[in-house]
This record gives C-alpha cells, structure tokens and sequence, in this order.
C-alpha cells in the first residue's frame, strides 16, 4: 500500500502521457476513482489493528491462520475486503494504461518509438 501504487499509479500517470505526448489518459475520471479509492483499502488494512488484536494471520494470510476458528472476529474479512478494494483501483489503472497505450498508433506512432518504460506499464 506503500511503495507500488505509489510507482505505478502515481509516477505511470504523470509519466505515460509525458511520454506518449498526451495531455493526459484517455479516461482522467477513471483515473480519479483509482486514486480515490485507494485510501479506503488502506483504512480497511490498518483499521483491525484498532478494533481487535489485529488481523495475526502473517502476511500471507493462509487459512490456517486467517480461519474463523484461529482467529474469530471482522478482522480477517476487513483485510480481504481491503485486498478487494486495492485490486478494484488497480485493475482500473490498468485498464486506463491500456487504453491510452493503444490510442497512439492512430498517430502515426511505430512500436520502436514507444519507451521502455510506457512498454513496461502496460505490460
């Protein structure tokens, strides 16, 4: 929640259509919800740690940990919730990279000209 939407939401949306010539992606309010929804999924995340003991069931949240008979309570079900929501506004980022990559080549543009890093974000 940290250190990768940070890197690709946030310098692949100020980067891609710098790179592309764009003024902006294809889809900016779609762009704004994946923004906007972010912070709930990291409420979500951190909000167990105030209501309980925690989620305690590691970072990998294996079922023998993450069960309702190892851990009882909301908990657990507000973490996979916030896994939803954060998976939700990276799929529309990544939609929107998708689509603003494929409006180029109306413009005259070769795959050659196209950076590595813009390949990269929409790969």
């Amino acid at each position: 929640f940290f250190v990768m939407p940070v890197l690709i939401g946030g310098f692949g949306n100020w980067l891609v259509p710098l790179m592309l010539g764009m003024p902006d992606m294809i889809f900016p309010r779609l762009n704004n919800f994946s923004f906007w929804v972010m912070p709930p999924a990291l409420f979500l995340t951190e909000f167990p740690l105030y209501v309980e003991r925690g989620t305690g069931t590691g970072w990998t949240l294996y079922p023998p940990l993450s069960d309702s008979v190892a851990h009882p309570g909301p908990c657990v079900d507000m973490n996979i919730l916030s896994l939803h929501v954060a998976g939700l506004a990276s799929m529309v980022s990544a939609i929107n990279f998708a689509v603003t990559f494929s409006a180029i080549w109306g413009r005259n543009c070769t795959k050659k000209l196209v950076p590595m890093f813009v390949w990269s974000m929409v790969v």
